[in-house]
């Protein structure tokens, strides 16, 4: 099997063991998906990730988060920018999401931030993913 997009691949792993309430999700590993595993943890959207060796394969596990009700901490995760149709913004127009409360997460010439370090570091880039 071809994976065109290995970051919406991800986007729907997480989204999927999220729906039947699984504990952690293993997923081919990549360093953007890593970068993006390492966000998500820093913004307090998954408890952890791992980078697991096996016969020369990386697979990346990320034990995904609850709240006491057992109701997930991500409320959702959308892919912006695709193959088809990418998304830039300049650090100006940087667009907010949930009024602050989700987190955008870009690649831009410095590597993979959240929109905050984006607008800090006065950076724009292209879109990749939106998390609520």
């Amino acid at each position: 099997m071809v994976m065109t997009d290995p970051i919406a691949d991800m986007l729907t792993r997480i989204r999927n063991a999220i729906m039947v309430r699984k504990d952690q999700v293993d997923m081919p590993s990549s360093r953007i998906k890593l970068e993006i595993a390492r966000i998500l943890k820093a913004e307090g959207y998954i408890k952890n990730f791992k980078l697991i060796q096996e016969d020369k394969k990386e697979s990346l596990k990320i034990f995904l988060k609850y709240d006491e009700m057992k109701k997930s901490v991500i409320l959702g995760l959308e892919k912006v920018s695709t193959s088809g149709r990418r998304l830039y913004v300049g650090s100006e127009k940087i667009p907010q999401i949930r009024k602050g409360m989700g987190v955008l997460i870009l690649t831009t010439n410095k590597g993979l931030m959240t929109d905050k370090e984006a607008r800090k570091q006065k950076l724009g880039g292209e879109v990749l993913c939106k998390v609520w």
